[in-house]
């Protein structure tokens, strides 16, 4: 089957199927409880792109568990600003706690990076580093992701909670930019 969705000027195909990322996510939901169990772990949701993802991960963690979230954001269009701007920080206390930070993708790790420096000021329990996606050949900054849904090229995707310029967040699956495949 040819599919192929148009976002604004650019056309996306199939990359990940919506039923692998159903069966990925609950199997990391899954894998989370068996390292973290009844701990009660605040996970931290990195807007906007993470929200779906981690709706469904919090879904697949059968203990109980916190949720919060903050608004960084590095992109503009299909490309990296090279800045990390905040625009929703933490409002809750982590000093001791046991945190998952989810993100829907690491690339570059510019985002992370910062981040990270953030958190560990606050002096938590632990942190676990969940991505849906990964790029490992676009990481410039030392990330450790804990667990990643998939690792994928390093071309330009939609969906799942990823955008092009806020569309495309609800499509079922991962969507690849058209142009970018061979």
């Amino acid at each position: 089957m040819n599919m192929k969705i148009r976002l604004h000027d650019l056309n996306f195909v199939p990359m990940i199927a919506e039923d692998d990322v159903r069966r990925r996510t609950s199997e990391m939901g899954k894998e989370l409880f068996n390292r973290l169990g009844d701990k009660n772990p605040l996970f931290i949701v990195i807007l906007n792109g993470a929200f779906m993802f981690a709706a469904d991960l919090v879904r697949a963690y059968d203990a109980p568990c916190e949720m919060t979230f903050v608004r960084l954001s590095s992109y503009s269009g299909t490309s990296s600003s090279g800045t990390v701007t905040t625009s929703m920080g933490l409002d809750t206390n982590i000093s001791g706690r046991h945190l998952v930070i989810v993100e829907d993708i690491v690339d570059t790790g510019r985002t992370l990076h910062a981040f990270l420096q953030t958190i560990a000021g606050h002096q938590p329990a632990s942190v676990t580093l969940v991505s849906f996606l990964r790029k490992p050949e676009a990481q410039v900054f030392p990330i450790q992701v804990d667990m990643t849904g998939f690792d994928i090229e390093n071309k330009f995707v939609a969906g799942y909670g990823l955008d092009y310029n806020q569309l495309g967040r609800n499509l079922p699956g991962v969507w690849v930019l058209e142009s970018q495949l061979p």
